[in-house]
């Protein structure tokens, strides 16, 4: 799994419980899926279809540093499935895990659009040797 953000806990993204409130995470995570999702498909219009079953499994305190990770499930005709984690880097622990998450890429009239890539490009492959 790749790593691509990192966040930082503040007093606004607690929850009653002083932890992470978990829609602030999903928020970011969906953020960053929908960014990952614009840049690899090349449309800078996308929605989020459909999420699976998103996996709590620890939290996170004022001050820890998050990391968001997300891999490449499968590329549609329209879609993009992605898989992505996040975990606390100051505990090590796996914060939440998300297997499938299925982002859709739109035309202008904002139906689906076919965005023709079925593999995972990386800036070196766009970028050439200069990077």
């Amino acid at each position: 799994m790749r790593f691509h953000t990192r966040k930082w806990v503040k007093p606004e993204d607690l929850n009653p419980n002083s932890t992470l409130f978990g829609g602030r995470l999903l928020a970011w995570i969906d953020e960053e899926l929908a960014l990952y999702a614009i840049i690899q498909v090349e449309s800078p219009k996308i929605v989020t279809k459909h999420m699976s079953e998103i996996n709590f499994r620890s939290s996170a305190k004022q001050g820890d540093i998050i990391e968001i990770g997300i891999d490449v499930v499968r590329f549609g005709n329209t879609s993009i499935t992605l898989t992505c984690q996040a975990r606390n880097m100051m505990t090590r622990e796996i914060i939440i895990t998300i297997d499938n998450i299925t982002m859709v890429s739109l035309g202008l009239d904002g139906k689906p659009k076919p965005h023709g890539k079925t593999a995972i490009e990386y800036i070196q492959d766009r970028l050439g040797d200069e990077y």
